[in-house]
């Protein structure tokens, strides 16, 4: 294990070897827009799982790349479109990026970085928004030497409508984006809470990983599973009880009792969560479009009427 260059914020990044050849790059404290990445090592390039959020972030990573080898990113791969996981790719000269194609769709939509109104000032730097250009629909199969790496598309909305996972299956590793959050609260504004708690029951357990590095917060084993899980039903329990009391989603929000959940970070993702889980309660398929921007509003309500702390 070895600490990244220093940088302002809530903390260094560091680099933990979860395997031979297998690295995570876990970015404190994991909150709005600082994500996770990896990248495994061959003998003749680099494969990347997802950039950073910010030019000087994604340019810290790539000096942490080279400490380890001087071996191009031959790929790079996204998990799903959002910007603390993509808007670096610009700076993988050479690169080929790989993403589900609602991934390029997304990223293409979503466009250049912003903050105001909804987050605290951010310092993106000069970003270029390069989405995936190899695109599947299902799985892809990348190969590191002779390393399998399984690709795959969850199949239905979670975290976001594209949300992918890359499983190294000979060494029971497991990158699976934001389909996890280690000691922040998951956000499902984009996805689906249905969607998210089948992908975790159906896709991600049955994998038996040993090791996951989740989109933010340490890395953990499969006990963090459960851990997402329980969140996501407390959500769908709070949404039914606000349904039926005839509360708006923050309105329940700020009267839910977070319980063991009090502990996790951005806390206003909650409201967001609830706007969700409402919808779904009303007939609305996974990944259905919804007002993001008044749930966002009324995020920042929660928030005590400021914007949402980013520190990227």
């Amino acid at each position: 294990m070895s600490d990244a260059p220093d940088h302002d914020g809530p903390g260094s990044p560091r680099l933990e070897e979860v395997s031979e050849g297998v690295f995570a790059y876990v970015q404190p404290d994991g909150t709005w827009w600082i994500n996770n990445t990896g990248f495994l090592v061959g003998s003749r390039g680099v494969t990347s799982v997802d950039s950073c959020s910010t030019e000087r972030r994604t340019r810290a990573y790539l000096e942490t790349i080279r400490s380890v080898t001087d071996r191009p990113v031959r790929t790079l791969v996204n998990t799903h479109h959002h910007g603390d996981h993509t808007y670096g790719n610009y700076l993988f000269s050479g690169a080929t990026v790989v993403g589900h194609e609602e991934t390029r769709a997304a990223a293409l939509a979503w466009g250049k970085p912003f903050d105001n109104p909804f987050w605290t000032k951010v310092d993106w730097g000069d970003v270029e928004i390069e989405p995936p250009f190899l695109t599947y629909t299902d799985a892809v199969t990348l190969w590191v030497d002779d390393l399998r790496c399984e690709v795959r598309h969850v199949g239905t909305a979670a975290h976001t409508t594209n949300d992918s996972i890359v499983w190294i299956p000979d060494r029971r590793v497991l990158f699976c984006g934001d389909l996890l959050f280690n000691g922040g609260t998951p956000f499902l504004l984009q996805g689906s809470v249905l969607g998210a708690l089948r992908v975790l029951e159906e896709v991600v357990a049955p994998l038996d990983a040993e090791v996951i590095v989740p989109g933010h917060g340490p890395v953990a084993g499969p006990e963090l599973i459960d851990r997402v899980a329980a969140y996501i039903r407390f959500v769908q329990t709070t949404a039914e009880a606000g349904k039926a009391a005839g509360l708006a989603p923050l309105e329940a929000a700020r009267e839910a009792d977070l319980g063991p959940f009090a502990e996790l970070t951005d806390a206003e993702r909650l409201v967001g969560n609830l706007h969700r889980a409402y919808a779904e309660l009303d007939g609305a398929e996974p990944g259905a479009r919804i007002d993001q921007v008044a749930a966002l509003n009324e995020m920042i309500e929660f928030n005590g009427g400021r914007p949402l702390t980013c520190r990227a």
